[in-house]
């Protein structure tokens, strides 16, 4: 007989179980876990247990301390132990830019409400004793880290979601998943069928092969990792008190005390991908043979940083494997194109955000959204193009740099290029220095002369400065070119393609040969895109996005799908250039023979530029006089020399993103991921200016965009100039008003043609007045900044709209 359940979630780890709870808690409680063997086969049993708050991504740092606060309220409600040991924990910085990545964490956790705090080299010897400090320049302290069972923790969780009517199978082998053409899904154990309404692959080391039944290839691939507990160590147990978790970047390595002794693993430089084609379904319980040559090196260095460790001997070795994503965050949502399969895949560190993930994905499937952006660990973050060939050497290249300095300007090597543009060879001949967006390669400047093709990773500003403020200056004194493939790109067609997207946006739909910018919400309101929509023809629309979120919004489309309405995503079947600049709309007049001067702002028409049939529109995020030109791929490349053979005495210069995100900051423009997200409201950003608001119809956001309307959210975004001579704002740094953090930056950099460093960021609306003097704290240091009234170039709009 067929069991029947709403939510069948396939894998009993501890992110598995944390699904299950949370979807209880949110009031689903037909929901069933199957799992082929015990709770906690494959890589929680395993597990060192340590939980901590530190991530690069602030919506991360934040799911991680709600999961570490949860442990607490699980105990409370299951009367089982968790087995906490909350015992702090110290990052060491032992250079100059290790210390300042620590300064800018420490600057966003004030927003957060996370209370860490940087301490001296005689403070970490106060905190953890048997660290030697020598070259050690200070710690980051986060009294909220610690360790944990991590049987006892996933059982937790698991009599939780029981005691909220849940399910649990275990010894239940799941061999095939189909869907039905409702959207629903067939289960097939060897125990018997299951009918799901929804399935969510929890399946952790066997995510790939769980998601293989589904037609899905998931960009995940286990790692070996070891980690070692020693005999007694008599200044361990001597003390009066656990002894805190030491993060030793500089030798890859974490410790923690162990009973008596200390436990220390390691990301080693020489390490091994596990199960390359497949992990076999009969691993569970069993560990990997020691290997204690590949971590050699590490221990060598540990020795030197805890010299008790020299003295200690080895009592056990756990060596085992985790599952990791390119990037090392998890895999976490609704599987774009496929009806009710959601991923929880890749958690690699599930007891610092096993919770987070839990809460998140439950929010999503019981209500359409989560409380927070959950693009860092959006499983739409990635396409198809995240091949396993792709994917393996990112994993690798991930672990080794588990403890390398993150910084906001580092473009990572392994698996580049991958994809690439018809441009990609021209653009590397003029010294192009690249980075790449949703695996695609893209200009970040043009290195010339002497100048290196590769941009040193800093967090103060980088040696892409110079290049960068000569692009700029060619835009705003004469004519730039970019390319636009690194835009998202969008088809819509049919006879009811008008009053489709009329639901779908929030702002006003173009006629024909016009263009209209449109934010598109959540019913929450929140922002779901940023999108220009251009009207070719009455049943022809074509939309522009960020390309990173081509799969997020493709997914978005889906949910609105309606007989007649065709969504096609074409961000790599159209591409082309924006020349933007004082003397563009000569460059455009003369690589084609048609009439082109007589174009508005906002403009959009059909032209042959050279010999390209393209779409030309009027507009440009440069903030100046600018067209963007779409092509077919085929045509690029024609499409360039006519360009550049029309601009060559106009001094047609090639400018890259660096570039690019300078000249917005002119305008005081808002970018896709840092002003524009899911996590701030139209009325919050400025978006609601291009609200419809006299339009009737009932648009996807508008009752909460309306309550807005009528009462102004507390926060509003402005834009400041800050007094920085070496450093500018990157995003969270925190705002200083009257001695205490009010706010936080949401973007910010260097206005080379203002010559000034801006900061976009979210304040008290009550506050956000002319005059408003701040402070922001970058990398420790307190700088001045004062609110902006207008856009430091062309205030009135006279260049973009002339």
């Amino acid at each position: 007989m067929t069991q029947h359940t709403r939510v069948c979630v396939i894998g009993g780890g501890v992110v598995g179980a944390s699904v299950l709870y949370h979807l209880t808690k949110l009031g689903w409680s037909d929901v069933l876990l199957v799992e082929r063997s015990e709770l906690t086969s494959g890589s929680t049993w395993h597990a060192a247990g340590g939980f901590h708050t530190l991530n690069g991504d602030t919506n991360m740092a934040a799911l991680q301390g709600y999961t570490i606060r949860l442990y607490r309220e699980l105990e409370a409600l299951t009367g089982l132990s968790c087995g906490l040991h909350h015992v702090g924990g110290i990052t060491l910085a032992d250079n100059a830019d290790r210390f300042d990545m620590l300064l800018a964490e420490r600057a966003k956790h004030r927003y957060m409400g996370l209370e860490t705090e940087i301490v001296t080299p005689d403070e970490i010897r106060q905190l953890a004793p048997i660290v030697n400090t020598d070259g050690i320049l200070g710690a980051l302290y986060d009294p909220l880290d610690g360790h944990l069972d991590p049987s006892g923790t996933t059982h937790a969780y698991a009599k939780a979601a029981r005691m909220g009517g849940a399910t649990i199978q275990t010894h239940t082998m799941v061999t095939a998943t189909t869907q039905r053409p409702d959207g629903s899904w067939d289960i097939e154990t060897d125990k018997g069928p299951i009918h799901a309404e929804h399935i969510v692959n929890a399946g952790g080391l066997w995510a790939r092969e769980v998601g293989a039944m589904a037609g899905l290839s998931l960009p995940l691939h286990p790692m070996e990792h070891q980690y070692i507990v020693t005999d007694e160590i008599a200044e361990i147990y001597e003390r009066d008190t656990e002894h805190p978790h030491v993060m030793d970047p500089a030798g890859e390595s974490y410790l923690r005390q162990e009973g008596r002794g200390l436990c220390i693993g390691f990301y080693e430089q020489p390490c091994r991908p596990w199960a390359v084609d497949g992990t076999p379904w009969s691993f569970g319980h069993e560990l990997l043979p020691d290997d204690f040559d590949k971590i050699e090196d590490s221990i060598a260095f540990a020795y030197r940083r805890f010299p008790v460790l020299e003295r200690a001997g080895v009592k056990s070795v756990i060596h085992g494997p985790f599952t990791f994503a390119p990037d090392g965050n998890p895999l976490v949502g609704p599987i774009p194109g496929l009806r009710n399969y959601w991923s929880a895949c890749g958690v690699m560190a599930g007891f610092s955000q096993g919770g987070g993930v839990g809460l998140m994905l439950a929010q999503w499937m019981t209500t359409g959204e989560t409380e927070r952006d959950p693009a860092a660990m959006d499983v739409a973050r990635y396409g198809d193009w995240a091949t396993p060939g792709y994917t393996l050497p990112k994993v690798i290249e991930n672990y080794q740099t588990r403890f390398s300095v993150a910084y906001p300007n580092e473009e990572l090597p392994a698996a580049r290029p991958h994809r690439t543009t018809p441009m990609y060879d021209i653009f590397a001949g003029l010294g192009a220095v690249f980075g790449q967006q949703y695996g695609l390669e893209v200009p970040n400047y043009f290195a010339t002369g002497d100048e290196p093709t590769y941009e040193t990773p800093s967090f103060r500003r980088s040696d892409a400065f110079a290049a960068t403020a000569r692009e700029v200056a060619a835009v705003r004194d004469g004519v730039g070119i970019n390319e636009v493939h690194n835009f998202g790109k969008y088809r819509v067609t049919g006879p009811g393609a008008r009053d489709w997207l009329d639901r779908i946006m929030a702002g006003r739909i173009p006629l024909p040969g016009r263009l209209a910018l449109n934010p598109m919400l959540a019913p929450s309101g929140r922002i779901m895109g940023d999108f220009t929509v251009s009207c070719l023809d009455e049943t022809t629309f074509h939309l522009t996005a960020s390309y990173g979120a081509q799969a997020m919004h493709m997914r978005w489309f889906d949910s609105f799908a309606e007989p007649g309405i065709r969504v096609e995503n074409i961000s790599d079947r159209l591409t082309g250039f924006q020349i933007a600049g004082p003397r563009a709309r000569e460059v455009l007049a003369a690589a084609t023979r048609e009439t082109v001067t007589d174009m508005r702002f906002m403009d959009v028409r059909r032209v042959i530029v050279g010999m390209t049939d393209c779409v030309v529109q009027r507009v440009s995020y440069t903030g100046d006089l600018g067209f963007e030109i779409f092509c077919d791929p085929m045509g690029q490349r024609q499409l360039w020399q006519a360009l550049m053979e029309a601009g060559a005495g106009h001094g047609l210069t090639p400018f890259g993103m660096r570039a690019m995100m300078s000249l917005r900051l002119d305008k005081g423009f808002g970018s896709w991921g840092s002003e524009y997200s899911p996590d701030y409201t139209a009325a919050e950003t400025g978006l609601d200016r291009f609200i419809a608001w006299q339009k009737p119809t009932d648009f996807v956001g508008r009752n909460a965009a309306e309550t807005e309307r009528l009462a102004p959210p507390a926060r509003s975004l402005a834009v400041f100039a800050v007094d920085s001579p070496d450093a500018d704002v990157h995003g969270y740094e925190p705002v200083w008003i009257d001695g205490r953090v009010q706010g936080f930056c949401t973007s910010g950099g260097y206005a080379h043609h203002s010559k000034t460093s801006v900061a976009l960021a979210l304040i008290p609306r009550s506050l956000d007045q002319s005059g408003l003097e701040v402070e922001i704290e970058i990398l420790g240091a307190m700088r001045r900044a004062r609110r902006l009234d207008g856009p430091l170039f062309d205030p009135k709009g006279t260049r973009m709209r002339g």
